[in-house]
């Protein structure tokens, strides 16, 4: 679980490098990753965005794991 929990958060580093990026275009122009990459046509920019897209999807799951784990039953036989 912890490996799992360490996977959500890689996750949301990406998604969070994401939303500069696309701030960074939105308001000044700046896209960043093309400007470490050398272009946003280079391969290893065009891996780069593929790695943001995919993590935004998988942080559309991330709320339902959430409420998954609030949901699940105490143990009533364990005292508090």
């Amino acid at each position: 679980m912890k490996l799992f929990a360490i996977f959500n958060n890689i996750m949301l580093v990406l998604v969070i490098i994401g939303a500069f990026e696309l701030g960074g275009i939105g308001f000044f122009g700046i896209d960043l990753i093309a400007n470490l990459f050398g272009g946003t046509t280079t391969t290893a920019s065009r891996i780069f965005f593929a790695l943001i897209g995919l993590a935004g999807i998988w942080c559309i799951s991330i709320p339902f794991q959430l409420k998954k784990i609030n949901n699940s039953e105490p143990d009533l036989r364990k005292p508090i």
